[in-house]
C-alpha cells in the first residue's frame, strides 16, 4: 500500500492513449476518440475482478459513496447507520443526501459492533453502512442477517479495502452496493477516483444517470439526452481511468506483497508481550494493508506509538486522529457548514454532540495501525520487524 509505490510503464502506456486521441472526457466525441473509451474499460475490468454484475466509475470514493446512497433511495427523513471509526467522507455522504448518520460503537474488528447496530435501529433507519477500515472486513455474517431481519438495505463502504474479500465474494459485493476509493493513497490508485458496484440493475441505472447530471445515457446524442432524475457531476476523466485500469491489472500482486509484508511484521510482534492483534472475520479477504494492533491499556498504547515513531515507524494512533475517529469531529457534533443546516439534521447532531462512545474508545484508545508498504526490500522488511517489535516490547 499504496499503488502509487508500482507506477510504471502500464500506467504511462494507458494514459498516452488517452493522450494521443485528446479526448479527456469519458462522454460523447466518439469519433476522435478512436475506439478508445477508459471509464467504460475500467467498469468492465471491475466487474471481472470483483463479480459484480454492474460496476459505475466516478471522481472520488466519496462521490461513490453519495452515488450509492442517492441510488438506493436515501434521503431525508431516513438514518443511516455507520461506525465511529472511519474517514470523515463516510459521513459527509450521508448529510450530502439530507439523510442523518447515526454513529455506534465498534468492536475488536475495528468496525461496526453488530449488537450496537441492532440495538441502534429505529423506523427511520433504511442502511447499515460498514467501513471496511484498514483493509479487513466487518462482520458481514451478522449485519446482513440483522438487515434482512429488519428489512434494511447493506452499504459496503469498501474505500479501503480494495482486493479485500469474504467468503470468497468481493468485498463490496455482499451489500445492496459498495463503494471503491481510488485516490492516491488507496491499494490502487486512479490519482483520483472512486467506483459503485452492485448486482441491482436498478441500482446501476441510477448510479449511471445520478453521477452525470441526470443524463440517461440512452441515445448516440448526448446533448439530446433525457433528465428523467436530478443529478451531479461525479465523472471520472479518461485520464483518471486510465491510470486505475493499468492499476487495477497489478491488483493481484499488489496484495500478495501486501500479505508477505504483514505476515512478517505479525509474526515478529506476536513475541511481544502483551500484544493482541485485531480480529478479521475471515482472515483469508484481508487485503492487508495495515497490521492493526492493540497493547493492555491507553498509556502502553500512546507510549508505544510515540515509540514506533521515534524509531522511524509509521504509528496511527487513531484515538487522537483529527479525521478518522469520532472523539474529533467537532465539526460533525456542532454542524459547522458554510451553509445553513436543515434544523431536524441539526437536532440530531446536537444529541450525537452529547452522547459519549465508551465501547469504542475502550477499543481504540488502545489500538495502533502500521501501514504495509509494497516497496520494502527483504533486508528493510527484516530492520523494520526488529525496530517493530523492540518499540512495541519497549513500554513493558
Amino acid at each position: 500500500m499504496p499503488g502509487y509505490e508500482m507506477w510504471g510503464a502500464e500506467e504511462r502506456r494507458e494514459v498516452e492513449d488517452v493522450l494521443e486521441t485528446g479526448i479527456l472526457m469519458r462522454y460523447g466525441f466518439d469519433g476522435p476518440r478512436k475506439g478508445r473509451w477508459k471509464a467504460r474499460e475500467l467498469e468492465e475490468a471491475l466487474c471481472r475482478r470483483t463479480g459484480a454484475a454492474r460496476a459505475q466509475v466516478v471522481s472520488s470514493g466519496t462521490a461513490a459513496l453519495t452515488t450509492a446512497l442517492a441510488a438506493l433511495g436515501v434521503g431525508a427523513g431516513h438514518e443511516v447507520i455507520m461506525p465511529t471509526f472511519t474517514f470523515v467522507a463516510s459521513f459527509e455522504a450521508v448529510l450530502s443526501v439530507g439523510a442523518t448518520p447515526v454513529l455506534v460503537d465498534v468492536d475488536d474488528t475495528l468496525t461496526l459492533s453488530p449488537a450496537a447496530v441492532r440495538a441502534a435501529v429505529t423506523p427511520s433507519t433504511r442502511v447499515v453502512m460498514p467501513v471496511h477500515m484498514c483493509g479487513s472486513m466487518a462482520d458481514l455474517g451478522a449485519l446482513t442477517a440483522i438487515c434482512k431481519e429488519k428489512g434494511l438495505l447493506l452499504l459496503e463502504d469498501a474505500c479501503q479495502a480494495p482486493g479485500g474479500s469474504w467468503q470468497g465474494r468481493a468485498l463490496g459485493t455482499v451489500g445492496d452496493a459498495g463503494c471503491y476509493s481510488f485516490d492516491f493513497v488507496k491499494t490502487i490508485t486512479c490519482g483520483e477516483g472512486g467506483a459503485v458496484v452492485t448486482s441491482s440493475p436498478e441500482v446501476a441505472r441510477r448510479c449511471d444517470q445520478y453521477a452525470d447530471h441526470g443524463h440517461d445515457h440512452t441515445g448516440v446524442d448526448r446533448g439530446a439526452d433525457l433528465h428523467p432524475a436530478l443529478g451531479y457531476n461525479f465523472r471520472i476523466s479518461e485520464l483518471h481511468a486510465a491510470v486505475g485500469l493499468a492499476q487495477l491489472r497489478k491488483l493481484d500482486g499488489f496484495l500478495e506483497i501486501q500479505r508477505r509484508n504483514k505476515r512478517a511484521l505479525r509474526e515478529t510482534l506476536e513475541r511481544v508481550p502483551g500484544v493482541t492483534f485485531r480480529r478479521i472475520p475471515d482472515p483469508a479477504g484481508d487485503s492487508a494493508s495495515f497490521l492493526s494492533f492493540f497493547l493492555p491499556d491507553e498509556a502502553r498504547a500512546r507510549a508505544a506509538a510515540k515509540a514506533m515513531q521515534a524509531a522511524g515507524i509509521g504509528a496511527m494512533y487513531w484515538y487522537d486522529n483529527n479525521w478518522h475517529y469520532v472523539r474529533r469531529w467537532d465539526h460533525l457534533k456542532s454542524a459547522a457548514s458554510p451553509y445553513p443546516v436543515p434544523a431536524p439534521l441539526r437536532e440530531a447532531l446536537t444529541v450525537l454532540a452529547a452522547r459519549p462512545f465508551p465501547a469504542s474508545d475502550a477499543v481504540m484508545s488502545r489500538a495502533i495501525s502500521t501501514p504495509i508498504a509494497l516497496g520494502w526490500t527483504s533486508e528493510q522488511l527484516g530492520e523494520r520487524a526488529a525496530k517493530l517489535a523492540a518499540a512495541v516490547g519497549s513500554v513493558g
